[in-house]
This record gives C-alpha cells, structure tokens and sequence, in this order.
C-alpha cells in the first residue's frame, strides 16, 4: 500500500538472476585518495561538506568497499544537524584507462543503491563499463543504511499490507483511511527528524556532494526507474556538472500525483494483458487458454473471490484480495517471473496461496523472520514530500475518481486509486510541486524508454526526453521494466557506448 506503485528494478528481478543483497559491515582497507575538484564548493557553509574525502573500508563483501559521506540535514541551515549518508563502490577492474565514479541508483523512491551496487551493478553491470568505472552507489537519504525512515513494526506492516484497497462500503472506506492515518502517525513518531528532509531535491543535492567527495569533476550516473527523477533534478539543479548521464525507464516530473499514478495504471493494465496473451498460449495457463479476454476476467474473478474469502497461505496471513493483486504485480516488472505466476496462480485458485504471498513480501521487501526493509517506509516519505496528494479531499475524491482509474486498468484500476490515497494523512506537507525539467547547458542526456513498461510508461519517456534540452530518446520495444542489462544487446550497446566515449546514441533509436 503506498501512493505510487514502486519506481524500481524490484527484488523478484534481482533475485532472479541469483544474487544476494550485502550491508556495509566493519574492517579496515586501503582509502584511495580523493582531490578536491575545482568548481566544486557552494555556500559557504556548504564548504566543509564539499571538503570531504570518504574513508574507504573494506565492506566484508568481495573487492567492495565502504564509507560514509556526511551532508547537513537541512541545506536551508547547513551549520545545524547533519545526516551521514552511507556510500559502496567497487573499483575499476581495467584493462583501460579508469573514467572516474559511476553512480547507479535501482529506483524506489526506497530502493538500496548500495545494495543494488553490491548486489548486481558492481558485479552484473557488463565487463567494458566495469573495467573503467569505479561503480558506486549511495543510499539516499532516509534509505535503508543512511538515517532510514523507520514507522510501522512488522507485525503492524502485515497487518497493514492486508487492510481491503477495494473498498465495498463507508465502514471499510474509514477501515483504510485508518490504516494511512496509522501509518503516517508511526512513521512521524519514529522518524520525526528526517521526516520533513528526504525529498528527491535534497537527495539531489547530496549526490553533488557524494561528487566532490569521490573525486570527480563531473557526475556520471545511471539511474533506473525512479532513479531517473532523482537524476534529472540533479540535472536542473546542477546542469554544469552533469557527465555522460543515462536515464532508463524514465518519469515524467511535469505529471501531478493524481496523473502519475493513472498513468501508471494503465502502464500495469498494457503489462496484465501482454501477461494474459501470453499465458493462453502455454499449457499451464490457470487463466484459461481460449481468449486474453476471457483469462482477464477470470483474473478479476480471482481477485472478487479472495476479498470475499482470502485463500489459506499456510500461516497466519491468509492470501486476500490485496496481497494477492501486490503479487500480480510485483511479476508484472519483469517477464522473467511470468512463468512464477503461472504457477502462483494456480496454486492459488487451487486452495494455496503461498507462493502468491511470496511474490507480494518480495514486492514489499519482507523477510521470513516477519521483519521489513525500511523500502515502503521510505517510498512513503518521499513521494509525500514530493508532490501534493493525489487526493486531498479523501475518501470522497477517490470515489469520484475511481471510474476515470478503472478505465485505466479494468484488473487493477480499483485497487490503484484507493493506493494513491496514502499521502492524504501524511504529517509533513509537500515541498516539491510537479514541473518541467530543462537543465538547461547539461551534457546530452541518455532517455530510456520501454515501450510496454508497467511502472514507468513509455509515454514518460518521451516526455522527459522532450524536456530535457539534452534529452536523447532510446527506445526498446519490449516487455518489463527498464532496459539496460536486460538482455538486448541492441540497448547495452548503445548505452555503453555513450558512457565509454560519450557519443549518445541517435535520438528516436529504437531496438527490439
């Protein structure tokens, strides 16, 4: 439950390709020295933050290091309370003359960069863009090892998790509003010094310092899915110092919440019939093998059957109609997982729900023991910060906008609007507004666009490419969310090409 679906290269991808996600932890290593770039201070009071030199250790995972990074807590009082921002790399393999740092960011708003680092980009990234970039990532703040923003225990979030998103009447109306009211309350008891200073515009700002204190001149960054925003805000705030830049699965920041999350609705409703299509063709298709159709409404049926009477998972959190739609779409994000579904469908119409559960904690990063990431904590904090709610007038307005969302998605339109009411209760009033990104003067900028994109549209794409005084459009016409490193070598090379030499490919590319 949360106001918009995750912007991220989700867990199910990652875990699919059979790597673990790491932590920093202790020892002691080598620090490589870091020289203060021109033209890298600020304010004044900013100095002693641009003046940093990150202290490497080992991180106890192989050939990566870890430091910490720290940045004021609020940039409007720079000599007042400080976060430490938590920073991984591994260091250029070679052959080649290194290029510097290459920052990556797996989206989210909520998703680990070091994590993601540890755990794919540092080892999975391909071999040439390895060998000359140091690959470095850093966890945003109120994200998992830097200050992360803490609310709901876990027991509370399995609770939560359950609440009905498709409300029947007023009594569970008020049943979900309560859920987002309880919420926001715990996250503000528990999280109260943060909370008002993790927007994507501060998280921005503390990438310029990471910067500076890694070395480097200018900023060279990958970012995926939400990752994209964060990168072309730091493009608007710094277009100077951006390097070869590459936005992949991109938002659009002109769109209110309201937009953004219908928009992303119908991204899931493209993704939900390309699955069904695809599934009547296969012998073990539990939607049935006659028509998409009729495997949509058979779907939906599903869905109608578990609010009525949740399906048995094997413990004490039966399969309902919320986590059974949260784990439809956590396989929506990547092809790969459709043959899990498949599966997790029918188990699931056949009494089981387990393995349809398992799809939903991958989604909400829940780990066996009943313990979270702080992931949705943190989604939740940001995308409140950012922008406005979708719904300020509550329940009501849902009920109002409902008809335009179930004309999105027929499968999902219900349950999504009801989400997007999350950031209704929330206790720290947005400081970012929706708006055009031009970054005027920045380096070309890479946009990456997926053509059947569940999460981030196609048609987002295009239109931060658009804006973007730099933007170049890349296009994949494809399945599942981003692109680069997702096996078209059409993309990858493109895309490694531009950071290796920095010749961006030709504007309106497309590969399939």
């Amino acid at each position: 439950m949360d106001s918009r679906r995750l912007l991220r290269i989700t867990a199910t991808a990652i875990a699919a390709a059979g790597l673990v996600l790491s932590g920093c932890t202790g020892g002691s290593g080598a620090a490589a020295p870091s020289k203060r770039p021109s033209g890298a201070s600020g304010p004044a009071a900013l100095e002693k933050y641009y003046a940093q030199k990150v202290s490497w250790r080992d991180c106890g995972v192989a050939n990566f290091q870890c430091g910490t990074v720290r940045a004021p807590l609020d940039y409007a009082r720079p000599e007042g309370a400080e976060v430490k921002l938590a920073v991984s790399r591994v260091r250029a393999t070679g052959p080649g003359k290194r290029l510097g740092s290459l920052l990556v960011n797996p989206g989210g708003p909520g998703g680990s960069a070091v994590g993601y680092v540890q755990g794919y980009a540092g080892i999975g990234y391909p071999a040439p863009v390895r060998a000359r970039y140091d690959i470095v990532g850093v966890d945003p703040r109120g994200v998992a090892r830097s200050e992360p923003v803490e609310c709901l225990t876990g027991k509370r979030m399995d609770a939560y998790t359950q609440v009905d998103q498709t409300p029947d009447d007023a009594a569970e109306q008020q049943a979900l509003a309560d859920a987002f009211k309880e919420f926001a309350a715990a996250c503000r008891q528990k999280s109260g010094k943060v909370l008002a200073h993790v927007s994507t515009v501060e998280a921005a700002r503390d990438m310029d310092i990471v910067r500076a204190a890694l070395g480097d001149q200018k900023l060279t960054y990958v970012g995926a899915s939400y990752g994209t925003f964060l990168g072309a805000t730091y493009a608007e705030l710094f277009p100077a110092r951006v390097g070869r830049f590459v936005l992949d699965g991109a938002m659009d920041p002109s769109l209110t919440a309201e937009q953004l999350n219908r928009d992303q609705t119908a991204g899931f409703e493209t993704a939900i019939n390309t699955f069904a299509a695809d599934c009547v063709k296969k012998t073990d298709c539990p939607l049935g093998t006659t028509s998409t159709a009729a495997a949509l409404d058979t779907l939906r049926r599903f869905f109608r059957d578990t609010d009525a009477k949740p399906v048995p998972t094997g413990e004490s959190r039966p399969l309902g109609e919320s986590l059974a739609t949260t784990g439809v779409i956590a396989a929506m994000y990547d092809e790969a997982a459709w043959p899990e579904l498949r599966e997790a469908l029918t188990r699931a119409m056949g009494g089981e729900g387990s393995a349809l559960l398992a799809l939903a904690d991958s989604y909400y990063e829940r780990e066996p023991d009943g313990t979270y990431a702080n992931l949705m904590s943190a989604n939740a904090a940001v995308n409140c910060l950012d922008l406005p709610p979708a719904f300020p007038g509550g329940p009501a307005a849902v009920v109002k906008d409902v008809p335009a969302f179930e004309k999105a998605s027929s499968v999902f339109g219900r349950n999504l609007a009801w989400a997007a009411l999350n950031c209704t209760y929330w206790p720290t009033p947005a400081t970012g507004h929706a708006h055009r990104i031009t970054a005027g003067g920045a380096a070309p900028i890479v946009v990456v666009g997926t053509t059947r994109d569940p999460a981030t549209p196609y048609k987002w794409a295009r239109s931060l490419a658009d804006q973007l005084s730099s933007g170049t459009l890349l296009t994949y016409e494809g399945d599942g969310h981003t692109a680069y490193g997702r096996g078209s070598d059409c993309i990858d090379t493109a895309v490694n090409t531009y950071l290796l030499d920095g010749t961006p490919p030709a504007d309106g590319k497309r590969c399939s």
